[in-house]
């Protein structure tokens, strides 16, 4: 389970992050390339838009749910 305190700086404010277990599997980024973005220096994804429509919000809700490390959190913000 993704922790909030082990959140990517990058991420931007509001209820998703990616914490620092995160792999690179690129998962997030395939389901919500809107909202998911890579350092490519660090190998990695974060937040960098949080969803902003419904489609952006079931898109997010996928990539949470399929995570295969958890890396991703809804803190319900």
């Amino acid at each position: 389970m993704a922790d909030i305190a082990n959140k990517y700086p990058e991420n931007v404010p509001g209820k998703y992050y990616v914490d620092n277990q995160c792999i690179d599997c690129d998962l997030c980024r395939e389901t919500a390339p809107n909202n998911f973005k890579r350092n490519e220096e660090g190998g990695y994804s974060y937040v960098a838009k949080q969803p902003e429509n419904e489609e952006e919000e079931k898109a997010c809700m996928e990539a949470k749910e399929g995570c295969p490390v958890e890396a991703i959190g809804n803190d319900g913000a």
